[in-house]
């Protein structure tokens, strides 16, 4: 069995002895300026911040290097290093973000500085712990993933018009089971958008034509930054 990443895992501090939020560190895999190929943001220029570790083993993951890979970064470099590229928009992802306990203090501090900020996660953790001006995009695991067990159902109830779902979609199975969770709550038509991600290199003619056929309230996307460079390419 594949043992499971805890990097970025982190016990609470004692009582009283919590630091300035500026001290508080995260494991960071990689700070980068490129275009955002992914969310209602596609196309435009975008800072991320790709934090280290995860406790999901997605079957089509594409980011495996940030299990382990990562230094630690005290959020005010953090914000240095965001700065630096002159850019008001701001992703934080992963991995999985939210199992660092530090990173919705870092998600406040960039929403107090004026950035757009979004938040890419699965639905495997808590997004209550987010700040409320923070655009969660949940990735909704589907069968294919192997993880579609691990979703929380209660984070449905959480979502916002702030918010954004995302599916991604590698068969049939994944298609059916991603149309019967948009058609089955309210949550569909709260979030400001529910998104349709083909696990990248699928045909995209047979999913943009079941959308068509069903009229399946949702947005296709493709992984814009995947067609701009290499798919295997980081920091872009």
């Amino acid at each position: 069995m594949m043992a499971v990443a805890t990097s970025g895992i982190e016990s609470s501090p004692a009582v009283g002895c919590e630091p300035l939020v500026s001290q508080r560190t995260l494991r960071i895999n990689e700070i980068f300026h490129s275009i955002q190929g992914e969310s209602t943001r596609m196309g435009e220029r975008c800072v991320f911040v790709r934090l280290t570790g995860c406790d999901l083993r997605c079957t089509y993951c594409d980011t495996a290097y940030a299990f382990y890979e990562g230094s630690r970064m005290s959020i005010a470099k953090i914000e240095a290093e965001v700065a630096r590229h002159g850019c008001p928009l701001v992703e934080v992802t992963g991995g999985e973000p939210l199992l660092q306990r530090n990173t919705p203090a870092l998600l406040a501090r960039l929403c107090d500085l004026g950035y757009t900020v979004l938040l890419e996660t699965s639905g495997a953790h808590d997004i209550g712990r987010v700040d409320a001006r923070v655009c969660r995009i949940m990735d909704l695991k589907c069968p294919s993933s192997g993880e579609v067990h691990r979703n929380l159902a209660s984070n449905l109830l959480k979502l916002t018009g702030r918010d954004e779902v995302k599916f991604v979609v590698g068969t049939e199975e994944d298609y059916r089971w991603a149309a019967r969770q948009i058609a089955s709550g309210p949550w569909a038509q709260t979030v400001q958008a529910v998104l349709i991600s083909p696990v990248h290199g699928i045909e995209l003619r047979w999913l943009a034509e079941r959308m068509i056929a069903d009229r399946l309230p949702a947005r296709l996307q493709v992984q814009l930054h995947k067609l701009i460079w290499s798919p295997a390419a980081r920091g872009v």
